[in-house]
């Protein structure tokens, strides 16, 4: 594909062609990528394999120089651009990862870069595009906010577009992950793949279906931001919310992803936001690897349906680790809780000298470790003598918390349990 032609795909995605994303299109890309990007290794998950009863083998593109699989289609991108507009420069719409993934390649190459990002984009992404060298324009509230504000500084100051997900040269680079999964384990059985706009799994499919028909492709997408889901099905969600897996938080799926996917890809799963949270956190604790809500969406997708993939071989793409490190934090914290590890008792007293002490020999004596102390005696029901106070505390597990709360109860504390949602 010429430069030109290249020009042009990148504006009429709507009506690419098929034919423009091949098994062999995705190998020119590998080969015209090969040592700018890192050919991140795979591994088989000896426990989560134990956890979920089937056979993982997890592929870290959390280990890319932006920690995100989008420096593979950003780069093929900026390789296609003619000395003229590699001259003006590039823009795009990005929740994070395609961005920093353009941003250094662009730099390192010369190419200059403006990213628009929403408003709502974790500080960690914006800092990161910043880093290596992107111009970062935040607008709106959500990926398609900025995708219209970048669309309209693209005629302003001629620059040249590059998709985050909906063009047959990025979707081309991104089916290199499947490349390399399928040269290490060429027995796998299924791929699951996060989808978000498209692009990652129209080229990991299309490379799967050429090299093996057998193999499944399922894709994932968060319960908040079903789009692609309904499209493929028919179906009609409601789309929009808070999610953990902002990567993929996409409200318009791509015209030219959502022909390849309806053509290449078997199946796709909803996961729900408790499921992703719990993705990430034994990523974290098993594998000892940062993964973004997004990247983890392929685990809490096997999670969730522990039947469905019962006894397969699985491939899934650990596809970003750009997560802020305070959302981290309560990620990790809520699974405690939702363990039992944590919990938060909420204790009626009365509003006397001992009455505390004496709360505090019973976690004591079931040895149960209090990390905070809230007292409440104004904003409450109780009488003026009254107070309510809420403890915070950690223990081995659920069953030494319900101890504690059955001894309290023996001793006519009312107790409840602050349940997390």
């Amino acid at each position: 594909m010429t430069a030109q032609s290249a020009s042009a795909a990148q504006t009429s995605a709507a009506t690419a062609s098929l034919d423009e994303l091949t098994l062999e299109t995705v190998r020119a890309a590998a080969a015209r990528i090969e040592g700018a990007v890192v050919k991140t290794p795979m591994m088989h998950s000896i426990t989560l394999s134990e956890i979920t009863g089937a056979e993982i083998w997890l592929k870290f593109e959390n280990l890319q120089f932006t920690a995100a699989y989008k420096e593979r289609g950003a780069l093929n991108a900026l390789l296609h651009l003619t000395d003229e507009q590699k001259r003006r420069g590039v823009i795009a719409a990005s929740a994070g990862n395609h961005s920093q993934g353009l941003s250094y390649h662009g730099t390192r190459l010369g190419v200059p870069v403006t990213i628009v990002m929403p408003k709502t984009t974790p500080t960690v992404k914006v800092m990161q595009t910043e880093s290596v060298g992107g111009n970062v324009v935040l607008h709106g509230e959500t990926f398609d906010d900025a995708n219209a504000h970048a669309r309209e500084l693209e005629a302003e100051r001629g620059l040249t577009f590059v998709h985050p997900f909906d063009d047959p040269l990025i979707a081309s680079g991104q089916g290199t992950v499947a490349l390399e999964m399928l040269e290490v384990k060429p027995d796998l059985d299924c791929l699951v793949v996060p989808i978000g706009g498209g692009g990652l799994i129209s080229g990991m499919s299309t490379v799967a279906k050429a090299l093996n028909p057998d193999v499944e492709v399922v894709g994932v997408q968060a319960a908040l931001f079903p789009s692609m889901f309904d499209r493929i099905k028919g179906e009609s969600h409601d789309c929009g919310g808070d999610t953990l897996a902002e990567g993929i938080a996409v409200k318009h799926p791509g015209e030219f992803t959502a022909r390849v996917i309806a053509e290449r890809v078997d199946d796709i799963l909803l996961v729900d936001e408790p499921s992703l949270e719990k993705a990430v956190s034994l990523l974290l604790q098993i594998e000892k690897t940062v993964v973004e809500g997004a990247g983890a969406a392929g685990l809490a997708a096997v999670l969730e349906n522990p039947d469905r993939f019962a006894g397969k071989t699985i491939g899934l793409v650990l596809c970003g680790g750009n997560i802020d490190t305070r959302l981290l934090a309560n990620v990790l914290l809520r699974d405690l809780a939702r363990q039992g590890r944590l919990a938060r008792l909420r204790i009626t007293l009365q509003d006397r000298p001992g009455a505390l002490f004496k709360v505090m020999s019973l976690f004591n004596e079931h040895n149960v470790n209090i990390i905070e102390i809230y007292h409440q005696r104004i904003f409450t029901s109780l009488p003026a003598k009254g107070l309510i106070t809420d403890i915070e505390c950690e223990a081995r597990d659920a069953e030494q918390v319900e101890r504690l709360v059955a001894a309290l109860r023996a001793k006519n504390y009312k107790v409840q349990m602050v349940e997390l949602n």
